[in-house]
């Protein structure tokens, strides 16, 4: 893939914000949702009302583009930092896990059938930021009332789950998976890894979707506080994921990996404090987060001031409508010698998608896995003007080519030696429940 690079004219007056109030503010989500679907280029991040460590912005929406950035694995990164220093306004996009090609040193030769490209951000023409009670518009010009009387205007998105008249395909069969997990485990007692994420991917091939609507009933079934319809093109990324990849505030970073997990029990409150206990006091669980926690604070320990990187929570236990998740906190102060675009280059792909160490684990998920991972296990957020940044961990998505009408989704979890590879697979299906169940499967 080459580098795409798209312009308009672009007035020197900065963008400026102004403020209206919002009457309802779950009217005005879907209603901001809706607006922004016309446009080719969108994102849409809304943090769903959970307030975790760090939370921000409740819900953020870039539309339309007046300077894109599409590019592949190879000087990507330098790129980025390029459009930001040129322009110091804000950029919303994606990093794909083949990134990884860059900052590595690596190759992917796997199936991709949705096509995101390796990195993509964009200016958009609008930036509109929600609270309760406020609705922020950004623009170049002064369309500032046109773009909230469009808003207003718009007929709120309601939730409609496919029906898909075609089947719900896995890439890897319960005993071929089954056979992948010992073969890793037998790396990892051979020393060549301590742990690996492993990803299999659930396919419809003929699959024709109304992602607008199918994102608003994921949203509904899962709602998790780093969500995402994001549309680039033809291409949908309809995200439900409960992760923060990294985010920066002044020179503070922050990541927040996700490790561990158990399933709820909405209809009894006693065994669901019970799943959560154990999942708590999980050795396996404990093991496997802690390993990614160590790879995190290795990771801010390159771009960080010396002493700075702590663990502010660890084994933390949260809860979402599916599942318990084991949650820990790394934090620390970037070195002032330090570009905030590096920081990301140092970071990616996130630990708790590839195992450690890092580079190893990568060139076996490479070799084991069938499927590129493309955007899934990649990062979608935005990039201030002042140089901070928020970006999530892509997992529990919908993927969706509208052209070559191609739906996939993928799942994955932490193989260490003392994994057991039917629960493995249990726990994949666990994770993909939500997104059968919005898909009529």
């Amino acid at each position: 893939m080459t580098t795409n690079v798209t312009a308009h004219p672009v007035s020197t007056v900065r963008r400026q914000f102004i403020s209206f109030p919002v009457a309802d503010f779950q009217q005005t989500k879907l209603q901001m949702l809706s607006w922004t679907n016309r446009f080719n280029i969108c994102c849409f991040l809304d943090n769903q009302q959970y307030h975790l460590p760090h939370h921000s912005i409740e819900c953020m929406v870039a539309a339309g583009a007046i300077h894109t950035l599409t590019t592949a694995a190879g000087n990507a990164f330098d790129q980025l930092l390029y459009i930001y220093e040129e322009n110091k306004d804000w950029l919303f996009g994606h990093l794909s896990y083949d990134l990884k090609n860059e900052t590595e040193g690596l190759t992917s030769n796997n199936t991709d059938g949705i096509g995101f490209p390796d990195l993509c951000f964009f200016i958009p023409k609008v930036v509109l930021q929600l609270s309760q009670h406020e609705l922020s518009i950004g623009t170049f010009d002064e369309r500032h009332e046109a773009v909230y009387h469009e808003i207003c205007a718009a007929e709120p998105v309601t939730a409609s789950p496919a029906q898909l008249l075609t089947p719900i395909s896995n890439r890897i069969s319960r005993e071929e998976y089954i056979h992948t997990i010992q073969q890793l485990q037998q790396h990892i007692l051979r020393g060549d890894c301590y742990e690996i994420n492993f990803c299999q991917e659930f396919y419809g091939e003929n699959v024709s979707i109304d992602p607008l609507q199918v994102y608003c009933s994921l949203s509904n079934t899962s709602p998790n506080p780093f969500a995402a319809f994001y549309k680039t093109g033809y291409r949908y990324l309809l995200c439900a994921s409960p992760e923060r990849y990294l985010k920066k505030t002044g020179d503070k970073i922050y990541s927040q990996p996700i490790k561990g997990t158990s399933q709820r029990n909405l209809f009894d409150v006693n065994e669901d404090v019970k799943n959560k206990e154990h999942l708590y006091n999980s050795a396996k669980d404990r093991s496997e987060n802690v390993m990614i926690v160590d790879l995190v604070r290795n990771d801010f320990s390159k771009i960080c001031e010396e002493a700075s990187v702590q663990v502010d929570e660890l084994f933390g236990i949260y809860s979402f409508p599916q599942v318990h998740q084991m949650i820990s906190t790394i934090s620390g102060q970037l070195r002032p010698d330090i570009h905030f675009i590096d920081a990301i280059r140092a970071t990616f792909p996130m630990g708790s998608m590839t195992g450690a160490p890092k580079k190893r684990v990568l060139q076996l998920i490479e070799q084991y896995e069938k499927t590129k991972r493309g955007i899934f296990s990649g990062a979608v957020g935005y990039i201030t003007p002042e140089g901070d940044f928020d970006f999530n961990v892509v997992i529990r998505s919908i993927m969706y080519n509208a052209q070559s009408k191609y739906l996939s989704f993928q799942a994955g979890s932490g193989i260490t030696f003392y994994s057991d590879p039917e629960k493995e697979y249990e726990e994949c299906l666990l994770k993909a429940a939500a997104i059968k169940k919005v898909l009529g499967h």
